[in-house]
């Protein structure tokens, strides 16, 4: 599995386990043998001397086994947890790696479970398999092999038990393999309610909808349980069946060494011997029991991770070969849509049909439309958020898929629809915009942002911020998520319906800020509001994904129905100033 290459800096800790471990089988095979020859050397000749030295030496043999064992055990633990670290740093930086349209497929619930769940059942497949998946079958051959020594015909039972318990083995894993991965199929799911849940709490309380949540999470758990069930029976069925076969054969050795004995074709230190051997196979062939349990969990989990890292992502953020620069000039526009055409997923209905338009260094753009007409895509195709279908989204004079992601989104400062910050300090936050800022450029930034006002009523830039932002209100958020793109000092800003919280008069003083930056960016504002577009230089009407109305507020207040009727409908059909 391509797993493999992630134990790459542990491969003498992979390779040693399994020798020591290796090591410590020989010397347990090796057991039987010397009682073998107390019983038919030193009891009858009354040779204590013999027996003691026999002893000391089978002392010695588990002494040093036990420092094998324990280096097994060492080099498994070391190799596993390096190779967990990497596997869910890998699996991170895939996550981060995913383009909107990657992220807008793959679900939280199933990311989380690749991340956590599956890593860790992955890591413990490893450990497991270093440990045990050689030493157990080394000893069960060994004892066959050691057994053939002894005598033929007795080996001869413990080849026909080995084949017995390999079938036996062979079916449990065809069909838990499966089972384990439905299990965890149907673990996203019980991860998805219970994210969701959590999230949305002040929603299902406010709608009286906790008995509802309560059954479809106890619908969701019970059918994990159920599969949960299944592949433990299956797994569960291989201990009885190692238990039949075992005790099968030891009857029958020790029944044909009973008759052999009396024959005088073999010793009794023969028949404990190979009695010790089936011992030592029942033992070890029950680890290998649960070991198989656990690889099946473990293979599903593991192959799980692989197909997720193996997944090809749809955005490619690597800089092509001979990339022009993406620095125009004042006569070349900072930001032009050629006949652009895009949408979400292959053979759906374009979310955004022919577009066109230019913007030149400086101006504003508003962008404006009902729910769903293609504002947000609109935007989200400037950095390269996402792909056109056709057409070109160039940033001064360059289409941006020839460019590097990483260089074009480092010039814009995007403020999202959704206002999102992260658990730390009001600092940690802003400095995401520009992790060399200075506390003043944060101050300016907040107080061009309009949020100065929490430098003095939550203690400075190292006031806490609570996961989500949840210890500010909404407005709050939407205008510190505004501050910590300004702190960047963006050549395009887009802020993506970021004063939906605002009331009239701060998001008024908001726009005026943005308009007196001295660094003069290219700004878009998205908002479903006309008061908060009608000072743009340009402003872009959408309808069903289509341009309906492009132009000046009067313009289009005379021109274009729909920004007329979105302009009524918040302003009560008053005339605008």
């Amino acid at each position: 599995m391509k797993l493999f290459r992630l134990t790459k800096g542990y491969r003498k800790e992979t390779v040693l386990s399994p020798v020591f471990k290796l090591a410590e089988a020989i010397l347990e095979l090796l057991i039987p043998l010397i009682v073998a020859n107390i019983i038919d050397r030193a009891i009858p000749a009354g040779d204590t001397g013999y027996i003691v030295k026999m002893i000391c030496l089978m002392a010695a043999l588990g002494a040093v086994g036990f420092v094998f064992a324990v280096l097994g055990q060492y080099f498994a633990a070391k190799s596993s947890a390096g190779f967990g670290t990497r596997m869910r740093e890998a699996v991170f930086d895939k996550i981060q790696s995913l383009s909107y349209s990657d992220l807008d497929r793959a679900t939280a619930p199933t990311l989380i479970n690749r991340l956590n769940s599956d890593a860790a059942q992955a890591q413990s497949g490893l450990n497991i398999v270093l440990r045990l998946v050689l030493r157990s079958p080394f000893i069960v051959v060994g004892a066959v092999v050691m057994a053939f020594t002894i005598d033929v015909r007795a080996a001869l039972i413990f080849t026909v038990t080995v084949v017995a318990l390999l079938l036996a083995s062979a079916a449990v894993v065809l069909a838990g393999v499966p089972a384990f991965r439905r299990s965890q199929n149907a673990l996203d799911r019980v991860t998805g309610i219970t994210r969701e849940n959590m999230t949305g709490v002040r929603v299902v309380r406010a709608f009286v909808r906790e008995k509802e949540e309560i059954r479809s999470y106890e619908e969701a758990t019970a059918k994990h349980s159920r599969l949960q069930k299944i592949a433990g029976n299956i797994s569960g069925a291989l201990n009885p069946a190692t238990y039949v076969i075992i005790n099968t054969a030891l009857i029958l050795i020790l029944r044909s060494g009973a008759v052999r004995i009396d024959a005088g074709s073999m010793t009794q230190g023969q028949v404990i011997a190979l009695y010790n051997y089936m011992t030592q196979m029942l033992v070890e062939l029950l680890k290998l029991a649960g070991l198989i349990v656990m690889l099946s969990r473990s293979w599903a989990c593991a192959g799980r991770v692989s197909a997720f890292l193996n997944e090809k992502t749809d955005s490619k953020t690597e800089t092509p070969m001979g990339s022009p620069s993406i620095h125009g000039g004042a006569d070349v526009p900072r930001v032009r849509f050629d006949n652009v055409t895009a949408g979400y997923g292959e053979g759906s209905e374009p979310a955004l049909s022919s577009v066109s338009f230019s913007v030149y260094p400086g101006q504003t753009v508003g962008v404006i439309g009902s729910t769903g007409s293609g504002k947000s895509t609109l935007v989200d195709l400037i950095p390269r958020f996402y792909d056109v279908r056709s057409g070109a989204v160039l940033v001064d004079g360059v289409d941006v898929r020839e460019t590097d992601a990483a260089s074009l989104r480092g010039r814009c400062g995007v403020v999202p629809q959704r206002a999102v910050l992260f658990k730390g300090t009001l600092r940690e936050n802003l400095l995401f915009g520009n992790g060399d800022a200075t506390d003043e450029e944060l101050r300016e930034a907040m107080r061009l942002a309009c949020v100065d006002d929490l430098l003095e009523t939550h203690g400075g830039l190292d006031a806490p911020v609570a996961q989500y932002g949840r210890n500010f209100s909404g407005g709050q958020r939407q205008r510190l998520t505004v501050a910590r793109a300004l702190v960047r000092r963006p050549e395009i800003l887009i802020l993506d319906d970021s004063s939906s919280a605002l009331d009239y008069a701060t998001d008024a003083k908001l726009r005026r800020n943005i308009a007196s930056l001295d660094f003069k960016p290219t700004v878009f504002i998205v908002s479903q509001r006309t008061g908060s577009v009608k000072d743009a230089d340009l402003i872009i009407v959408l309808e069903d994904g289509e341009v309906v109305g492009m132009g000046s507020h009067d313009a289009l207040l005379e021109s274009c129905p729909v920004y007329r009727e979105i302009h009524d409908a918040v302003t009560g059909g008053e005339v605008s100033e």
